[in-house]
């Protein structure tokens, strides 16, 4: 039998979320997560999908990401599914920062590790932690392949009109700052799956899609190819998100620095950590800030308004770009399960072609569907997204080839 598994690790600074799948029907054989590495309560917690067994969790002190791994081993051999199997094909990794060198996935070399390191003023917070892994994986397994799979590839297809920031030319390149964008492998998965659903091909389609979660981004894909999308150096610019601010004057920076007495290293973290909604009303659950304003709350109102407006803009904006707009695709945890913020996010919209079925908008689920009347021009659909299986896909592609 020919090697079909592929494991996906997602390695963070402190804790390793990890899926293995069968590329033949894409099925997941198990899932887990390690959690607090480097802390006396860290905690694993695997699931035996492939059995149906219960979710096995382990408290205990795991010391580092090779610890880690060296337990997700453990883990997956009590289940036949080891390290070791010859079934297993790859290693995918997701990658935070490919910057503009790495395009596609790409097999993991020596070169390729220190090109990826090179990148880490890029992503100071992610790039160092999934490096982490891919060493440790390579360790455990060099003579398999290891691929990386990056954020920011799906966004490379911009044009320079969208990726270029208006400052110095030569100051810009000397420092790489351009856009770059994130959730690429979300929102190339979710943009895919949209055609799919709307019976065309990825290259027939023009679609907005819109990954709503603690993080937020929005994605213009003309044809399956993403032409602009809202978060740019950083995962800081674009939408309001949970903790973060999303578009702001870069002057307000220098005023908290002058007048505020600020440090950057304080502004980074206000920005980053202590905006968005929970900077706006306290609360970064959508789930909690509804039901502050079903209770009448004001402060939540308002943070959902301002939030419900930057998501607005973009949707202008990107129908815009685009010309003509097939599809717009709500995902993530606020995206799949807050029907609202879809509601209010096309509210007004209607001569754009845009709204929503409320019955339909109203029904959960967990499959890809639509929630906008039958003879709405533009579709909104919902799209549970799947970075895993997308990394997955992506890893065994090039390995198969």
């Amino acid at each position: 039998m020919s090697a079909t598994r592929v494991l996906v690790l997602n390695s963070g600074s402190s804790s390793v979320k990890y899926q293995l799948l069968d590329m033949r029907d894409s099925s997941r054989l198990a899932a887990g997560l390690v959690e607090r590495i480097g802390e006396e309560t860290s905690r694993l917690r695997h699931t035996p999908l492939a059995s149906g067994g219960e979710t096995r969790e382990s408290l205990g002190p795991v010391a580092d990401h090779e610890a880690a791994l060296k337990a997700v081993a453990e883990e997956l051999s009590r289940d036949g599914l080891g390290l070791d199997s010859p079934e297993l094909a790859a290693i995918g990794h997701r990658v935070v920062h490919g910057g503009r060198t790495f395009t596609e996935p790409t097999v993991i070399d020596d070169t390729v590790l220190a090109e990826i390191e090179r990148l880490i003023p890029l992503a100071p917070l992610h790039n160092p932690a999934n490096l982490t892994g891919i060493r440790t994986a390579r360790a455990l397994r060099p003579d398999l392949p290891q691929v990386a799979v990056f954020d920011t590839a799906f966004h490379t297809t911009m044009p320079e009109s969208a990726a270029r920031y208006a400052i110095d030319v030569a100051t810009a390149d000397e420092h790489r700052i351009r856009r770059y964008g994130f959730h690429g492998t979300s929102h190339a998965y979710v943009s895919r799956a949209t055609a799919r659903l709307l019976g065309k091909a990825p290259e027939d389609v023009n679609v907005i899609v819109l990954h709503l979660g603690n993080g937020a981004s929005a994605s213009a894909v003309r044809g399956g190819t993403c032409v602009d999308t809202s978060m740019g150096l950083t995962p800081l610019e674009g939408l309001v998100m949970g903790t973060r601010s999303g578009d702001i004057d870069p002057a307000v920076i220098f005023h908290l620095a002058r007048v505020g007495g600020m440090s950057i290293d304080e502004i980074d973290t206000l920005l980053n950590k202590k905006s968005g909604l929970i900077g706006l009303c306290g609360d970064n659950d959508m789930r909690e800030i509804r039901r502050r304003i079903d209770a009448g709350d004001e402060e939540a109102k308002l943070a959902f308004d301002i939030y419900i407006h930057r998501l607005k803009k973009y949707i202008g904006a990107y129908y815009a770009v685009l010309g003509r707009v097939d599809a717009i695709a709500f995902t993530a945890g606020v995206g799949e399960n807050a029907s609202e913020v879809r509601e209010a996010a096309v509210a007004g919209l209607e001569t754009l072609g845009l709204a929503v079925d409320g019955a339909l908008n109203a029904v959960r689920g967990d499959e890809p569907r639509l929630v906008s009347p039958a003879d709405a021009r533009v579709k909104v659909a919902v799209v549970p997204t799947d970075e895993e299986l997308e990394i997955a896909t992506q890893a065994y592609a090039l390995v198969k080839k």
